[in-house]
């Protein structure tokens, strides 16, 4: 055997005959209890040689090549045994060569833990992770992408993953493998990070993926990719919710905005609505309605005459009701034209009509969680009553000109001065709205049906111009008050508030004179003479007409005294002293 041959044994090397004597050996160290000079010719069975490695030159002295690893001394060796032959092509003896192969199988197995370290490493990703070969075949595949996809590795592997997952896009369109990113990377050498793509499970369902494919080198030669995906329907929902909040900011924004400015024009009307003044009984009986309606969503419907208060009626109940912290909306629609009034409902978009520059949002919209007022419901044209209905029944509409629908959460408190149920039968109010909007009806009593209250009324009306016109003011000179509640106030609570606030203007002193700005016919039942009375007049004509009105009833729920809001022998001690008498009251009433 040459030199080099043995160098390369590094270990040790012998030449046995046919007769299994050593008859060579070379070597740093022989790893038997022998020293090398001392086993030459010696047989091997004599050395203490382990049977395995006898049996195996025989083998070769057979004409067989035999290598087998075996442990001596706590060393690995990897045994080698070429026949020897002679010119003839006899075997003659065996080579063996016995290469310490122990620090290489520590490397071998400090790869081998590397590498399952890398794996578990790779397995426990989050992220799917696939191997890819050249042919774009899989070749390693992580629990996380058989989870997301559906499929089992066993399934994947030795598979092209494209066909499998990646084949369409999401709208159900094929996707080419030769346009995948994925395989690119494969094919360019370069790495490709792609989002906004879909990936298809197993079940036929499909959710949208971010991923990278990056090439694989080896020695500076491209071997594969390996692509890394992730599950990005979380993030897109996100992002869906985050824009949607954004819009609603904006939405919220817009309509506080116009919120604020409704309610600036509101507040310069200076209303004056803080509380429903009077103690009068028709005051009590609507007040207990009120009472009994306001915790409810029932849509209300205030009847009454012009003046008579029905706007601080709808006040009342909103401000009474679960919706007080959001806004109570006024429409007038008896102040719109008809072409005005749909989009001063429902609101209007940009170019939805001549002179739509911007879109505006409606009252209902601007009411939103709260009440739109109706005021003259009985003007709205038959076409926008339609409307009207179906948002009173749907609580949906769409804006003038526009396709998306908007749905709201209104209570409706309707006002008219109208008979509706008259416009109904005439045909110019629909029924089903009158039904509708007629779930809970309240009676505004007129002035003239509550003269008890129009003292209270007119020192609160005092009080409120006082403060408005920056006056002090304490009352009123002469008779004025008795004169007040003798006027029977045919434009009600609203025309005695101008007739004080006009008697303020013209103060100039604490006490203010309103004889002299009451109508001159003064309207006193019982009473054709259309001089100036004294109060014990009007006060006397004002018993009688009560008691006409009552049928002579005194006392009781339904009894003058009760109108009147007077303990009943109260009354009957100011008649005697007024000379009424029932018969006589009775009598003329016939």
């Amino acid at each position: 055997m040459s030199n080099e041959l043995k160098e390369i044994a590094q270990s040790f090397y012998w030449r046995v005959g046919h007769d299994m004597c050593v008859i060579e050996f070379a070597g740093q160290k022989w790893p038997f209890p022998y020293d090398g000079a001392s086993i030459l010719g010696q047989r091997l069975h004599s050395l203490g040689i382990s049977t395995e490695l006898i049996e195996n030159c025989q083998k070769a002295l057979n004409g067989e090549v035999q290598a087998f690893e075996q442990c001596i001394a706590s060393r690995l060796f990897l045994f080698t045994m070429t026949p020897v032959n002679d010119k003839s092509g006899s075997v003659v003896g065996v080579d063996v060569i016995a290469a310490n192969i122990s620090q290489y199988k520590k490397s071998e197995a400090d790869i081998k833990v590397l590498k399952h370290h890398a794996e578990s490493i790779l397995n426990a990703a989050g992220e799917g992770i696939y191997g890819l070969n050249l042919e774009g075949k899989a070749t390693f595949v992580n629990p996380a992408a058989e989870r997301m996809t559906g499929w089992s590795a066993a399934e994947m592997i030795g598979h092209s993953i494209h066909y499998l997952h990646h084949h369409s896009h999401e709208d159900g369109t094929p996707y080419p493998q030769e346009e995948c990113p994925i395989y690119a990377a494969i094919k360019d050498g370069v790495i490709h990070h792609i989002e906004g793509e879909v990936f298809w499970r197993k079940d036929g369902t499909c959710f949208p993926v971010e991923y990278t494919s990056t090439p694989i080198y080896e020695n500076g030669t491209l071997v594969g990719a390996v692509a890394v995906f992730k599950d990005t329907t979380a993030q897109k929902k996100a992002k869906k919710d985050l824009l949607e909040a954004f819009d609603e900011v904006a939405k919220l924004k817009e309509q506080l905005e116009e919120q604020n400015n409704y309610l600036q024009e509101e507040i310069r009307e200076e209303l004056a609505f803080g509380e429903v003044v009077g103690t009068s009984l028709p005051v009590r009986r609507m007040l207990e309605k009120i009472e009994h309606v306001a915790p409810t969503d029932a849509s209300v419907l205030v009847l009454g005459e012009s003046g008579t208060g029905k706007e601080l009626i709808a006040h009342a109940v909103h401000e009474n009701s679960p919706r007080r912290d959001h806004p109570l909306v006024k429409v007038n629609c008896g102040t719109l034209s008809s072409s005005l009034v749909e989009s001063e409902l429902f609101g209007h978009e940009k170019g939805a009509f001549t002179g739509a520059h911007d879109r505006r949002r409606g009252r209902f919209e601007l009411a939103d969680g709260g009440t739109l007022f109706l005021d003259e419901v009985g003007e709205l044209p038959l076409d926008t009553q339609v409307k009207l209905l179906r948002v009173l029944q749907e609580q949906e509409f769409e804006r003038l000109g526009g396709e998306k629908l908007i749905r709201v959460n209104v209570r409706i408190i309707a006002a008219t001065n109208r008979d509706l149920a008259q416009l109904v039968e005439e045909g110019s109010f629909r029924k089903d709205l009158y039904y509708r909007l007629n779930v809970f009806p309240i009676e505004a009593p007129a002035l003239r049906e509550r003269h008890e209250d129009v003292a209270l009324l007119a020192k609160h009306f005092l009080s409120c111009a006082a403060r408005k016109f920056g006056k002090t003011l304490t009352g009123f000179s002469g008779d004025g008050l008795a004169m007040l509640e003798a006027y029977d106030w045919p434009g009600n609570i609203r025309e005695l508030r101008n007739v004080i606030e006009r008697a303020a203007i013209l103060a100039t002193m604490s006490s203010v004179d309103v004889i002299s700005l009451i109508p001159k016919r003064l309207e006193v039942a019982g009473a054709d003479s259309q001089q100036l009375l004294t109060l014990a007049e009007v006060e006397r004509a004002h018993i009688e007409r009560i008691l006409m009105h009552t049928r002579g009833i005194i006392s009781g729920t339904r009894g003058a005294a009760a109108v009147l809001s007077m303990h009943p022998n109260t009354l009957r001690s100011r008649m005697i002293k007024l000379g009424i008498n029932i018969t006589d009251v009775i009598a003329a009433k016939h």
